[in-house]
This record gives C-alpha cells, structure tokens and sequence, in this order.
C-alpha cells in the first residue's frame, strides 16, 4: 500500500531520495522521532489528497493523450529519477536543486505541449469543417434568393388576380345597379298593361302590390330627376296613380251607397228601427251593416293611410272621409233632428240644454266608434269628422239661439252656463276624450252666445233696477221699517232669521245677487266691468235715498242708513278676487271750435299738413281716458259719511261748549291783534268772567246743558245705532271717536275755566273731572 501511494512523478522521487540521504547524514533526535511518529500515526488512516494520488493523475495524462500521442511511462521516470546524488555542500545542492526543478518544469511544459498539439489538430479541423458550412451556406443564401424571387412572382400574380376579381364584381354590381334601374323604366310597360287589364279590380290580390310598385317609381323618379326621360315617366305613372286612387274611391262610395241602401231599406221595413240611434242600440241595423262594410274596405284604407304623408293619398283619404261623412249624414240626420224637436216641444230650455247635449254625445260617440272601424289611423283627427258632427250639432244650435235670444232671466242663463260649461264641456267632454271633442267648438260657441245673452240682460238689469230704481215710500220708511222688523225678529227668536235681507236698500239687495250670480258665469274682464257699473250705480242709489231719508226722517237716520248700506256694500263686495276700476276713453272735440275761428281769422290754413293747425290735426279728436274705481269711490263715500256722522253726534252734544271756546277764542284772537278801537272797547277790556256770556252763573247753565245732553241725547244715539248697526264692533269704531271728542271738547273748557276764574268759582261752576266724564260716558255706552 505504502509503495503504491507513493507518487510516481520522477521529480517526486528524487526529492524523496534526497530527503533519506537528508536524513543519514543529520539523524533526528529521539524526541523528534517520537513526534513524527506521533505525527505519522494520526495522518495515517487520512487519505492523499487529490493532487498527489499517482493513479489519478496517471489517468488523467491518460486522457489527455488518448488520441496516440506519446506519453512517458512510469518506468522512464522512475529511470529518470533513479540517478543517485550524493551532496556534500550547500553548492551541491543548489545546483541538485535547480536540475531538479528544470527536470519539474521540463516535464509540465511536456504535458502542456501535448495539449496544444492536441489543439492545433482539433483547430485544423475546425477549419476544414467551418469551409465545408460556409460553402454550404453560400448554397442556401443562393436557394433563399431564388424562393424570395419566386414568393414575389406569386405574390404579383396573385395581386393581378385580386384586381380581375374586384373589376369583375364592379362590373357585375354596375350592371346589377344598371339593370335595378332600368326595372323602372322598364315597369311603366307591365305595369299599364297589367292595369288596363279587363280582369283588374279591387277585391283581387293584384291591385295592392300594383299600387305599391307605382308609388316606388314615382319615388324613384321624383328623387332622380337627371335621368334621361325621368320626367315623361314620372307623368305617366302619376296617371297611372291617379287612375288607381280613382278607382278606389269609386270603389269606396259604391260600397257606402249599396249599404246606405240596404239600411234604409231596413229602416222603412221596420219602423220601430227609426228611433234606434235615439235609444243608443248600438247594436241597430245603422251601425251593423256599417261595420259589416267596413271589413270590405278595411285593407284598402288601411293601405291609403299608411301612405297619408304623400299628398295625393292624404287628398284621396280625406274624400273618402267626406263621402263617409255624406252617408252618413244621411241616415242619422232625421233622427237626431226629430229627436231634438220632441226635446224642444216637452222640456225647458235648462232640460233641452241638457238632454241635447246628451244625446248629441251619445250619437257623436257611437259615430266616432264606426268611424274608427273603417279609418283607424285617422279616428284621433277631429276634423276628419267634421263633415258629419257639424250638421248634427248645428240641429241644436239652430234650436237653443232662438230660445236664448228670448231669454232675459240671469237665473236661467246662469244655469244655461253652469250646465255647459261645468257639466258638459268641463266634465263630460274631459271624461270622454277624443271621441267627443268634434262637438266643443258647437257648444263653446253656444256657450259664448249665452255669455253675450247674459251680459246683455245683466247689463239691462243693472240699468232698470239699480240705476234706475224708483224707490216707494216702503223702501224709504227708515227707521220704522227697521223697528218693524226688530219687533218681529224678537218674537220669533226662536226660529232662523231670515228677515236680514229685507233691512237692505233693494238695489243693494239686487247688487250683491246679481255679482253672486255672475262672478262664476262670465269671464273676468266682462264681469269686471259688470260689477264697477253696478257698485257704482249701486253707491249712488243708497247716496239718494240717504239724502231723501234725511229729509224725511232726520239727517242721523240718512247717515246711518248711508253707513249701513255702504257697509254691507264693501263687505259683500270683498270675496270678489277682481280689480273695479275700469279705464274709459273717450273722444273729445273741444277744441275744434277754437280751430276752426283760427282757420276764419286767416291765422292757419286749412291746407298746411305740415303744421299743428291743419285741417287734419283740428278735426283729429283727442282721446281722453278716465279711471274710475268703484271700490275706492265707496272707501271714500263710506268715510266722508262716518266723518260726517261724528261730527254731528259731537255737536249735538257738545255744541254749547264748541261755540263758547269759539267766542272767546275770538274775543282773544281781537285783543292780541291790537287795534286801538278794540283794546277801547269797555266790553272786551274786562276780564272773561265778567262777561255777560261768560258769567259764572252762564257756564254753570253752559255746562248743566252739555250734560243734560249727554245723558239724554247719547242714549238715543246709541239706540239709532244698534237699530241700523248690528255689528257691535262696527259702532265702537264710530263711538270711539265720538267720545274722544266729548272728552277733548271738556278738557278745552276746563282748561279755559281754571284759567280765567277764581277758585271759588271754578268749583261753584261744578264741571266734571275727565276721569268721571269718562267713566260717565262709558255706563251711557
């Protein structure tokens, strides 16, 4: 084993000869021998590392000369290396050591020369194998160029080929689009002589798909018109569509007269059918049979009025729609005219109104119902009946003016309003919908003439028996009218008064009725100028009969009775939501006098058009406009009226009192302006109290006078009041200021008294203190 791990390089076994000649000649010590030993024994069982083992690296050289190159054996180098040396001085072995290492490096270089030999061979052949790839790829780059050359002619060839396809599809939708075009030409020709065919007629499957193909050319050739002959083509197929739509309303009218007749026929055949369309059997002979008709000429219709956006379809629609409507007038309007007329002969004008309009719904919608059998699309047009619903709702019209014309009662025209156009236009008509929305302009238009009738008799009214109102003695018995009716309130208290009306002036009374009715009857701008005129008429009446009663009576009744009349007036007048005022114009020519004297002076001419003293600006009127409010009119009526009602209770009260502070004010104004025959004057230079009229023995009767006034007077004030003003609070707005002034016209005088009198006399005079005149007033209140 030892022998054989020994390396067997030749340099390695000189060294190892040299270390045991090494080791002769310089013996180790015991010491050092049992390390090594020591040493020897620890490595023993470790392997030789890769490097030094001797059958690795022999293989190695192995492969690496395997291609039968030389390699120096095991034997040689152990030749080599078996030269025995003896050293015997340093020299010796410097110069052993450098062979040595020649010999080493000799021996590497050897292995590194095999290996580039080695090299050098494998390069060589490299290199005659690297000439055979690039002659090879000269040949494919050569083969690559001719499959490039080739891919181009194909790729041409094929673009070529791409090219004749695309022109020949051109030219086959060229002549697709040719021959498409020249199909319209070429169908005047078919068509005419599949249209003048003896054997054409509406009820075959031909006719239809005909028309179609003539309404597609007329198209056609209305959109191109370039094309050569275009428009002798559009002519005659528009003949061709006018002989079609010809035909169809032949057609049509054939087959409405053969039904008209058949349900005439029926009709006189049995007469308990004449009042059908009356009793609203809607299942009668006149709508069946129609409908019957209308599945005939249904398709056909239907066809026109899918095409009703041309105007040739829409006029030939809309004369089948007028034929209809003929026929049918024909038979309906006997029936309705007789059914009005038995209306008109039993009933009063508000039943006639209302059972007209009825009946005319009824037939007006059964009509529209048949009518939506043969025209659908066109059912939701009102005018496309109109032919038919305006003769049927001018029966009742030309029955309800003559009667409306003779009506003066704003009861019944108010109820006439009510009925149509709250009941009928405002609920029936809405509910109903399109079906009858043919009869609204008749009855609006009914409506507007009972407006004017009413307007007319309101205006009559207001002029007979507000403006012109005569009262009798009755009416102007204030306050014993009012003492009579407050008798018979109190006795039967228990009951409903219902007497409040009769204390009103009449033509108040006949005012506030007249606006109630008329508020929601007219329009606003109408009733707006009714209700001025009337509340002005209305003031001015209740104005003169206070005057006659305050000439009768007494000027407090008069007052009073203004007050309360103009009261109820504006109070009754408020829940109106209108303005009264009313703007008038009117024409003046006031001035035309004075221009023409001018024209006659010779200071203007009558020819000067230029000038503002020409003919035509001198006999131009001037437009003056007035605004007169009703409303603010009797605001000021009402407060000029309650002014004047205190100041004459003030005075009846308090008039010694006023004309005395009057007098002396008077006699003071004369002695403070100086003049010397005044301040001589013996009477004015004495003192007040020493007056005769101011004596303190006059202003104790002055003030026992005032007072016996105020408690006998204002007591019957205050019953006139409550007699003509029931409102409490209305007579404590009068009173207010009547006391303030009681209580002003006392404080004045005492003022003056404590002022001008002594003491003694002040209390000798005994005049109230504010307090208790006060209090006083109130209890008599």
């Amino acid at each position: 084993m030892a022998s054989t791990a020994i390396p067997e390089s030749g340099a390695i076994f000189r060294g190892y000869n040299f270390a045991n000649m090494w080791e002769q000649n310089a013996p180790l010590m015991e010491e050092q021998k049992t390390a090594i030993s020591s040493l020897s024994r620890a490595i023993a069982e470790r392997p030789y590392p890769p490097n030094l083992v001797g059958v690795e690296l022999l293989a190695q050289e192995q492969c690496l000369v395997k291609d039968g190159s030389a390699m120096i054996s095991q034997n040689d180098v152990v030749e080599e290396a078996g030269i025995d040396v003896v050293l015997v001085n340093t020299h010796q072995f410097y110069k052993w050591f450098t062979d040595l290492e020649s010999a080493m490096k000799s021996e590497t270089e050897e292995k590194y020369r095999l290996y580039v030999n080695t090299l050098v061979e494998r390069i060589q052949l490299c290199d005659g194998i690297l000439e055979q790839v690039d002659d090879t790829l000269n040949l494919f780059n050569e083969l690559q160029l001719l499959q490039q050359s080739v891919a181009i002619k194909t790729k041409t060839l094929h673009d070529a080929c791409d090219r004749l396809l695309l022109e020949k599809q051109r030219l086959i939708d060229f002549a697709e689009a040719l021959r498409i075009k020249l199909n319209y030409f070429d169908e005047l020709e078919n068509v005419s002589s599949k249209f003048y065919s003896p054997n054409i007629s509406l009820g075959n499957g031909q006719f239809l798909p005909l028309l179609k193909r003539i309404d597609d050319c007329i198209s056609y050739f209305e959109n191109n018109p370039q094309y050569a002959e275009s428009g002798v083509h559009l002519v005659k197929f528009r003949q061709l569509q006018s002989r079609a739509l010809g035909m169809i309303r032949t057609h049509v009218l054939s087959v409405l007269k053969t039904v008209s007749a058949q349900v005439q026929a029926a009709v006189r055949g049995s007469g308990s059918n004449k009042a059908s369309i009356a009793e609203g059997v809607e299942a009668s002979v006149i709508y069946v049979r129609f409908k019957a008709a209308a599945s005939e000429l249904k398709p056909i219709l239907e066809e026109m009025e899918s095409r009703s956006s041309r105007k040739e379809y829409a006029y030939a629609i809309h004369e089948c729609h007028k034929m209809y409507c003929e026929q049918r007038l024909s038979l309906v309007k006997g029936i309705v005219q007789q059914r009005i007329s038995e209306f008109a002969l039993k009933e009063s004008l508000p039943s006639l109104t209302r059972s007209g309009c009825a009946y005319l719904m009824q037939v007006c919608q059964l009509e529209h119902q048949l009518f939506d059998h043969f025209f659908p699309s066109s059912s939701t047009d009102v005018s496309s009946m109109t032919p038919l619903i305006d003769p049927l709702c001018t029966y009742l019209y030309d029955t309800l003016r003559p009667k409306l014309i003779y009506q003066a009662n704003l009861d019944s025209l108010c109820e006439l309003v009510d009925i149509l156009k709250v009941e009928v236009l405002g609920d029936q008509l809405s509910r109903c919908g399109e079906s009858l929305a043919g009869l609204r302009p008749t009855l609006q238009r009914i409506l507007e003439d009972i407006h004017e009738r009413l307007t007319f008799c309101a205006r009559t009214h207001i002029r007979d028996e507000i403006a012109n109102y005569r009262p009798s003695d009755g009416d102007l018995n204030y306050p014993a009218r009012l003492e009579q009716l407050t008798e018979k309130a109190s006795d039967n208290s228990g009951e409903n008064n219902s007497d409040i009306f009769r204390t009103w002036y009449p033509p108040l009374e006949k005012t506030v009725s007249y606006l109630s009715k008329l508020y929601h009857c007219l329009e606003p701008a109408v009733f707006t100028g009714l209700a001025q005129e009337a509340v002005e008429f209305c003031s001015i009446s209740i104005q003169n009969a206070s005057k006659v009663i305050s000439k009768k009576s007494s000027p407090m009744d008069g007052q009073l009775f203004l007050i309360k009349n103009l009261l109820i007036l504006r109070e009754q007048i408020a829940p109106f939501d209108i303005e009264f005022s009313v703007t008038h114009k009117e024409l003046d020519f006031s001035h035309l006098l004075e221009h023409l004297r001018r024209i006659l002076r010779g200071q203007a001419s009558v020819f000067d058009w230029s000038r503002s003293t020409s003919l035509a600006l001198t006999l131009s009127p001037r437009i003056l406009e007035s605004q007169i409010d009703a409303k603010k009119e009797l605001e000021k009526s009402l407060k000029t009226t309650c002014e004047e009602f205190i100041m004459s209770v003030t005075k009846l009260i308090v008039d010694p009192m006023l004309s005395f502070v009057t007098k002396v004010t008077a006699v003071k104004a004369a002695l403070a302006s100086g003049a010397p025959d005044k301040r001589q004057d013996p009477v004015l230079a004495k003192p007040l109290r020493s007056q005769a009229f101011a004596s303190p023995e006059k202003m104790t009767e002055l003030i026992q006078k005032v007072s016996n006034a105020l408690q006998q007077e204002l007591p019957k004030v205050m019953a006139k009041m409550k007699l003509y003003l029931q409102n409490p609070s209305t007579r404590m707005i009068l009173l207010k200021p009547i006391k303030t002034n009681i209580i002003e016209a006392h404080v004045q005088l005492q003022t003056l008294i404590k002022t001008e009198y002594l003491p003694d006399e002040v209390h000798g005079i005994g005049m109230l203190s504010s307090p208790d005149l006060q209090s006083q007033i109130d209890n008599l209140l």
